[in-house]
């Protein structure tokens, strides 16, 4: 995987908890071209990886910005950047992959929770330079917890957006958002934040007519998977090589033990880094990238988390 040096050059706090990072590239460097909801892996000390969604539109082409919420379970790589980075330290990122795209549509509703706002940010700021008519219904339990708020009121503030607050009787359980109520075929819904609430979101809006390929998800954390399961082979389509997947093993643990390399970075099932083609075999699917209908081609699988329902996968690698 490829990797790009930033320096950090400015460090905010956004609403209580959160932290925003500017990232510029180096001297006589660019920074690559991204579409709204994209993200990057950021390397931190100690081999960590973390996903971070890019905050800033597209248009700002001289910095990334991300926004880290300091988690109290953190397993490291909140708990560094809100405790030891500091401005001008340089770090390594990817380059920004795009599994949340803006799709074609006359409009969008956008929906998010806590640190979910991130990615809803860059497309909400694309979609207002574009013209393009949306609606951004944002909630968090208090008015000091959320970042980017005097942004919102501000600069995005054309009467599309609004705050919700849980401790204000507004909480996503206790409120519709009135653009939820109204489902249009020409309106996509974009969703972020924690896993139960895009799942409480996403059952009623489909209980409220919206169809499935209206919707939208993104994990901006970990969800979790399991790679237990029972043993099985995997063969590398190039040289022959069958590797043996034990039942206590990823199938990307077997290959890079075997010797094959192969792209990993969250190894949780919800990046993308290791999405490899299929060519024989029936997977197992337990990630949170491909959609139904990718799930169903069975031509594409995660190596990190999904498994095999067939004694032999053969690998497009």
């Amino acid at each position: 995987m490829s990797r790009l040096t930033v320096k950090v050059a400015e460090l905010t706090a956004q609403g209580s908890g959160n932290l925003s990072i500017r990232l510029v590239p180096l001297p006589g460097q660019a920074l690559p071209a991204f579409a709204a909801g994209a993200h990057i892996d950021v390397f931190l000390p100690g081999d960590m990886i973390r996903q971070y969604s890019i905050a800033s539109a597209p248009s700002q082409r001289d910095h990334f910005e991300l926004c880290v919420k300091k988690e109290p379970d953190s397993r490291g790589g909140s708990r560094f950047v809100h405790e030891r980075l500091v401005v001008g330290e340089e770090l390594s990122i990817s380059a920004p992959r795009n599994l949340f795209a803006i799709e074609p549509a006359d409009r969008y509703l956008l929906i998010a929770a806590g640190i979910g706002i991130t990615p809803l940010m860059s497309m909400a700021t694309a979609l207002k330079e574009q013209q393009q008519p949306f609606a951004l219904h944002y909630y968090t339990r208090t008015q000091d917890e959320a970042p980017y708020a005097d942004r919102l009121e501000t600069q995005l503030a054309t009467g599309q957006v609004q705050l919700h607050h849980s401790d204000q009787g507004r909480s996503p359980r206790q409120h519709v958002p009135d653009d939820l109520m109204r489902p249009n075929p020409g309106t996509q819904l974009y969703l972020c934040g924690p896993e139960a609430f895009m799942r409480h979101m996403t059952e009623r809006a489909l209980a409220l007519g919206w169809l499935p390929a209206q919707i939208h998800q993104e994990a901006f954390a970990p969800i979790a998977t399991t790679s237990v399961g029972d043993a099985f082979e995997v063969q590398v389509n190039s040289t022959g090589q069958v590797v043996a997947v034990h039942a206590e093993q990823s199938i990307a643990e077997a290959l890079l033990a075997a010797g094959v390399e192969v792209a990993v970075s969250c190894e949780q099932g919800f990046c993308g880094a290791c999405l490899t083609p299929v060519l024989q075999g029936t997977p197992c699917h337990r990630d949170s990238v491909l959609s139904d209908g990718e799930r169903a081609m069975n031509d594409q699988m995660a190596l990190c988390c999904s498994r095999s329902r067939s004694g032999r996968l053969v690998l497009g690698i």
